[in-house]
């Protein structure tokens, strides 16, 4: 196996998901759950976030040339529903839990895990190392950064039990300020590139 290769995936798409980041959110979007409840969507959205991935990382650039959308377009789109998603989080409205809503899948597995800078890194990465030994390497990294994403959303379900309600609610105040930076980031970076 090629261990650079690993090695880069799974160095990159850490630091691209950002698990301790991520980690806040996922208590947010959650705290209406049961410990049982967020801990299975800790595990959807890790799940969830590793398929869409891999799913990119092989199939990436058939798909978007299929569809006729740039990465660009997609980090628009990204950013457009973390900033609606932090607004929510800003005026403090309750996220809704079961029925048809799952936000294990959005926007806990995308676009915060698996966002367009961790789908373009797996594309590029994929590109780069397109040899067999090479391609397996990449898909590992991806499923080991996936892992420590899915174990860190696990383990905040025992920081939940620490935090009092209300540090909970200042958290998610400054957290939805946070997610609109990421959000306006996503959307300058793929105006730029569309200009570009």
């Amino acid at each position: 196996m090629d261990w650079g290769a690993f090695g880069e995936t799974f160095v990159t798409l850490v630091v691209i998901m950002d698990p301790p980041g991520a980690a806040p959110i996922f208590l947010t979007l959650t705290g209406a759950m049961s410990p049982r409840e967020r801990r299975l969507a800790a595990v959807r959205a890790a799940g969830a976030a590793a398929g869409l991935v891999l799913l990119f990382a092989v199939l990436g650039d058939v798909l978007l040339r299929y569809l006729d959308v740039s990465l660009d377009s997609l980090s628009i789109a990204g950013g457009l529903l973390l900033l609606l998603l932090s607004l929510e989080m800003l005026r403090g409205v309750d996220f809704p839990v079961g029925g048809s809503v799952d936000v294990a899948l959005v926007p806990l597995a995308t676009p915060l895990v698996a966002g367009p800078g961790a789908i373009a890194t797996a594309m590029v990465l994929s590109r780069e190392h397109d040899s067999t030994e090479g391609r397996l390497a990449v898909l590992l990294g991806i499923l080991a950064a996936v892992a420590v994403v899915g174990l860190t959303l696990l383990l905040a379900d025992r920081l939940a039990r620490l935090l009092p309600q209300t540090a909970v609610h200042f958290l998610t105040r400054v957290l939805g300020l946070l997610l609109a930076a990421i959000g306006v980031e996503l959307i300058a970076n793929g105006v730029r590139g569309l200009a570009g």
